[in-house]
C-alpha cells in the first residue's frame, strides 16, 4: 500500500519506518526542509535505539522516502497519517490542535480518490469530527473517512512496540476504511495482535485514559514510597508483591523521581481539561498532576536536606537528564526541576546523559556538561542518580567513592542495594527504602 505520513517527529517517523519495514511506501512529510535533508542524508533527529539502521535499511530498498512536498505523496496515497505534534497550550493546558487542522486543510486540497486520513496524532475527544469537517468544507467532492488510530510507543523501545503491539485500535464507522487499516496492518495478523474496531470518539479516548491510568500507577507507588521512608518500610518490596496480583501488575510500579516525557504530562493535562468541559471533572487524574509536579521539586528538597539543609557552595553531580533511558527527551524531565531548585538553593551542577545533553542545553542554564559519569562526580559533594542508563548500574564504586568530594549518594532510582552502599562506606539514600 502507499503511505503519506505528516510529520517527521518522534510518532511520524517511527511509525513511517516501521510501516515501509511491513513492506509498504511511505513518504514522510515535514515542512522543515532541515530536517528533511538531514533524513535523507541519513541523519535522524531523535534518538531512538535501533531507527537509524531501520530507516537507512527501507531507504536503501527504495519504500522509505522523504519531502518537504506532500502534492505527489497524498494524491498516490490509499492512508494519509496526521502525525504532528499536539503539546499542551501555554495557560489553559489544552491540547494545541492547529498543526492537525493545518494538516487537515492541506490533505483535503489534495486527496484523489478514496483516501483514508488517519489521525494517529494524540488528540482530545471529537477532534476527528472536526478533522472531517475540515476536509469536507475545503474539498466538498472528496471521498474520504476520517479515522482514529492512537499510538502507544514507548520512547527507548518504540521500535518494538510498533512491530510487536499489544493491540491496535481503529475508530471508524466506514466498514472500507477498517478494511484498508486491516490491510495496513496484516504483518500482525503473524503475531495474532488484536485488532480493537470502535467508534471514533471511543479510539480518541482510550489513549488519553491509557496515559492517565499508568500516570496513575506510577504517581501511586509515588506516594506509597514517602510513606515507606516514614514507617520504615521497603517500597520495592511493596511494589513486588502487590504486582504479583494479576488484577494490579507489576510494571509501571517504580518509585521515583516523578513522571515525564511528551505523553504522560500533555495527556494528562489535556484529559482533565476535556472532563472539565464535558462536566465529568477527573478528581484522580487533577490529583495525579498536582502530585507529579511537586514530587519533582521534592526531589531537590531530598537532595538538600540529605546534605545537611544548606548546598551553598557546594557541587552536585547528575548522571541522567533525560526523564527515561534511552532517549534524549528533556520534556518535562524531572531533572529540570532538580537542577533549578539546586541552584536556586547555591549549589553548581556537573551533569553526564549518554543521549540528552545537547536537548538539556536548551533548558538548563549554568551546567557543565560532562564527558562521562566520573568527570561529572569529580570532586563533587554528592552524586545524584536522576536516571536509570544501564551504564550507571554497573559504576565502579570505588572510584566513585575516590573520585567524590565526599561519599554521598542520593538515588532516585533505587538501582542500587541499600546495605550494600552503606557497607561500601558511602552515605547513601535512596526512594522509599528505609531498610
Amino acid at each position: 500500500m502507499r503511505v503519506a505520513m505528516i510529520g517527521t517527529g518522534y510518532v511520524g517517523l517511527v511509525s513511517g519506518a516501521c510501516f515501509a519495514d511491513f513492506g509498504h511506501v511511505v513518504t514522510c512529510i515535514d515542512k522543515d526542509a532541515r530536517k528533511i535533508d538531514a533524513l535523507n542524508n541519513g541523519e535522524i533527529p531523535i534518538y531512538e535505539p535501533g531507527l537509524k539502521d531501520l530507516v537507512a535499511k527501507n531507504v536503501r530498498e527504495e519504500r522509505l522516502y522523504f519531502t518537504i512536498d506532500a502534492s505527489e505523496a497524498v494524491r498516490k496515497a490509499d492512508a494519509v497519517f496526521i502525525a504532528v505534534g499536539t503539546p499542551a497550550r501555554r495557560g489553559d493546558g489544552y491540547a494545541d490542535l492547529s498543526y492537525v487542522y493545518d494538516a487537515a486543510r492541506e490533505i483535503a486540497g489534495l486527496i484523489e480518490g478514496f483516501t483514508v486520513v488517519v489521525t494517529k496524532s494524540t488528540v482530545p475527544v471529537g477532534t476527528g469530527d472536526e478533522v472531517e469537517a475540515i476536509i469536507r468544507e475545503t474539498n466538498p467532492d472528496a471521498k474520504f473517512a476520517v479515522v482514529s488510530n492512537p499510538e502507544f510507543l514507548r520512547e527507548g523501545a518504540a521500535i518494538s512496540d510498533f512491530k510487536r503491539p499489544d493491540r491496535v485500535v481503529v475508530g471508524t464507522d466506514s466498514e472500507e476504511a477498517a478494511k484498508v487499516m486491516h490491510e495496513l496492518y496484516r504483518p500482525l495478523y503473524l503475531n495474532e495482535t488484536p485488532i480493537v474496531v470502535t467508534q471514533r470518539r471511543t479510539s480518541e479516548l482510550i489513549k488519553y485514559a491509557a496515559n492517565a491510568f499508568l500516570a496513575v500507577k506510577i504517581t501511586f507507588i509515588n506516594e506509597i514510597a514517602d510513606l515507606c521512608e516514614n514507617v520504615g518500610a521497603n517500597v520495592q518490596e511493596v511494589s513486588r508483591a502487590i504486582g504479583l496480583d494479576n488484577r494490579i501488575g507489576g510494571k509501571f510500579l517504580h518509585a521515583g523521581p516523578g513522571y515525564g516525557g511528551s505523553c504522560f504530562p500533555k495527556d494528562t493535562l489535556a484529559l482533565s481539561r476535556t472532563g472539565q468541559d464535558a462536566g465529568a471533572a477527573l478528581k484522580i487524574v487533577n490529583a495525579v498532576i498536582e502530585v507529579n509536579d511537586a514530587r519533582k521539586k521534592k526531589m531537590a528538597d531530598k537532595v538538600i536536606d540529605f546534605l545537611g539543609g544548606d548546598v551553598t557552595g557546594k557541587s552536585i553531580a547528575l548522571l541522567g537528564l533525560a526523564f527515561k533511558p534511552n532517549t534524549d527527551d528533556m520534556r518535562d524531565a524531572p531533572s529540570i526541576d532538580i537542577v533549578a531548585k539546586l541552584q536556586e538553593a547555591g549549589a553548581t551542577v556537573r551533569a553526564f546523559d549518554p543521549a540528552s545533553m545537547e536537548e538539556a542545553g536548551h533548558v538548563m542554564k549554568d551546567v557543565l556538561f560532562c564527558d562521562g559519569p566520573y568527570h561529572a562526580i569529580e570532586n563533587a559533594d554528592a552524586l545524584v542518580i536522576v536516571t536509570e542508563w544501564d551504564q550507571f548500574r554497573a559504576l565502579d564504586l570505588d572510584r566513585v567513592k575516590t573520585t567524590l568530594k565526599a561519599p554521598n549518594i542520593i538515588d532516585l532510582r533505587n538501582i542500587y542495594d541499600t546495605e550494600d552502599m552503606r557497607e561500601r562506606g558511602f552515605n547513601y539514600t535512596s526512594v522509599g527504602r528505609a531498610y
